[in-house]
């Protein structure tokens, strides 16, 4: 196990995180999938988290992440969900037909 560390300490914080879409209704393809990733990657290069694996099944995603003792995680996740949310219903119109009340 590879060790992190910073001016005072040394840590392995390692994460997983499951995402599910609203009510497990099926709407997450490989496509939306890797458009969700790369939008984990961009958002975690400004808190300071680093992505380790991802996978997918049609209705969840599961996330495996490190951050350092500073990183402000509930506002990390606020933020990428929301954004996520937003603008995979904006790229992707087919996935507002398998959504119900429009939630992801």
């Amino acid at each position: 196990m590879e060790l992190d560390n910073n001016n005072h300490s040394v840590f392995p914080l390692y994460y997983h995180l499951v995402l599910v879409v609203k009510y497990r209704r099926q709407g997450i393809d490989d496509t939306i999938s890797d458009y969700a990733k790369d939008m984990f990657v961009r958002l975690g290069k400004n808190y300071n988290i680093s992505l380790v694996e991802w996978n997918h099944d049609m209705d969840h995603v599961h996330i495996l992440f490190k951050a350092h003792p500073n990183s402000e995680l509930s506002k990390f996740i606020n933020a990428c969900k929301s954004a996520s949310s937003r603008l995979i219903k904006k790229h992707f119109p087919q996935v507002k037909g398998k959504l119900w009340k429009e939630y992801f």
